[in-house]
């Protein structure tokens, strides 16, 4: 399943401005929309970046330019709940109750 599938090529274009210079994942997981979609639907967006569990905009567009270390870094601090250096269940659902705070995990 393609992003395109859940996210409007508007939506992509939005989050990938808000992180031309610099990339705030709450930030960006709004300017793409994540925060308008059902659960469902952020369930895939995650599964779908997850496939090769890397933190790449790359899964949005071909053009996106890579994370620095500092972006990466950070981001995967605040998902990675249980210090293995990794985002798992636990710190997915984290990620996205920052930007859905009534999101839960049926």
């Amino acid at each position: 399943m393609a992003l395109s599938s859940i996210l409007t090529e508007a939506e992509i274009a939005a989050g990938l401005q808000s992180s031309a210079d610099s990339f705030d994942f709450k930030t960006f997981f709004v300017k793409v929309g994540l925060n308008s979609k059902s659960k469902d639907q952020v369930a895939k967006v995650f599964g779908i970046l997850d496939q090769d569990r890397s933190v790449n905009k790359k899964h949005f567009s071909a053009s996106a330019r890579a994370l620095t270390y500092a972006e990466t870094k950070a981001f995967l601090a605040a998902g990675d709940s249980d210090g293995d250096g990794k985002i798992g269940v636990d710190g997915k659902t984290a990620l996205i109750k920052m930007i859905i705070p009534a999101f839960e995990i049926s």
